[in-house]
């Protein structure tokens, strides 16, 4: 049985954190959350993680993250770079642009290391051992050139921030089978309300919502789907100082388009990340209690 991969979204900007949050320390011995990701999903049956970041935080990424996992399991990274994937044309109608081009972006300057069914994973949220192991056993399931793909949904009202405002994907399923999914960039509490603003307006959501935490699990057929979509989007948006090439709207295309399925999985776990500086004192709480429990030792790794 092969085992899956596990990529990690590592290259963000962290904007409204105010920092790197990706290598920020939480844990009792200076862990990131990040290193209790990539603990599950080495319990979970994942072989492989490949993390994809910016090349100005390399030196820091190694000392304070990648250098720890890499003595225990099989670890590499790539840069995400602006110019990256682009036509020398593009590069120039680009040049003011300063921030990364977004998540499908991301995961295609990954697409040559990585050979095998695959998973991606925020680098700033936390997703559960669970959610882990779901997709573990549908990944290590597939063959290179299948086309059932999979995530893991969760209950809206269980990856909220207090902190302020989250993007999530809804998601609309049938059958277990995911029929597409609509990016909300903005969506908080407005006193007992959940509220999304959607086209300028304020929509309530029930906050039983399904959503998209950028959990997925793809076969390597994704790619070529992928860089369809993001030459479609490049063409369009190659001005912009801001537009993003998000990773749910681009699996929605993959299934909207027909070209691929995606089996939808869910769990009760209950997120919690990195969006903004009061986070910190919340995920350090929240791993200290499930150390105290055991769910985790207190030291993750051998150093």
């Amino acid at each position: 049985m092969k085992k899956p991969t596990l990529m990690v979204l590592a290259a963000g900007m962290g904007s409204r954190y105010g920092g790197v949050k990706q290598i920020d320390a939480v844990g009792v011995h200076g862990e990131t959350l990040l290193d209790f990701g990539v603990y599950d999903a080495n319990k979970s049956g994942f072989g492989k993680v490949v993390f994809i970041i910016r090349k100005d935080i390399e030196k820091d990424f190694r000392e304070r993250l990648f250098d720890r996992i890499a003595k225990n399991m099989d670890a590499t990274y790539v840069f995400q770079s602006k110019d990256a994937l682009l036509t020398q044309e593009q590069i120039q109608l680009s040049k003011e642009r300063t921030k990364p081009w977004g998540t499908i972006h991301a995961v295609l300057c990954a697409k040559e290391a990585v050979h095998e069914p695959f998973a991606v994973i925020n680098a700033d949220d936390y997703y559960g051992r669970e959610a882990f192991s779901i997709l573990g056993k549908h990944l290590s399931s597939l063959e290179n050139d299948s086309r059932e793909h999979a995530m893991v949904g969760y209950v809206l009202d269980h990856t909220m921030s207090l902190s302020g405002t989250v993007s999530r994907a809804i998601c609309t399923v049938k059958d277990d089978y995911l029929v597409s999914m609509q990016e909300n960039t903005k969506i908080g509490y407005s006193g007992e309300k959940i509220i999304s603003q959607i086209d300028g307006k304020d929509v309530v959501l029930t906050g039983k919502e399904w959503v998209s935490m950028n959990f997925f699990g793809f076969a390597p057929t994704a790619f070529d789907s992928f860089s369809t979509y993001w030459d479609d989007f490049i063409r369009e948006n190659v001005q912009t100082e801001k537009g993003e090439c998000y990773l749910p709207n681009g699996a929605s295309n993959l299934v909207t388009k027909n070209e691929g399925k995606m089996r939808f999985y869910t769990t009760q776990e209950t997120w919690f990340g990195m969006t903004y500086s009061e986070d910190r004192q919340i995920v350090k709480d929240e791993l200290a209690k499930k150390i105290i429990r055991g769910y985790y030792p207190e030291k993750l790794w051998k150093y």
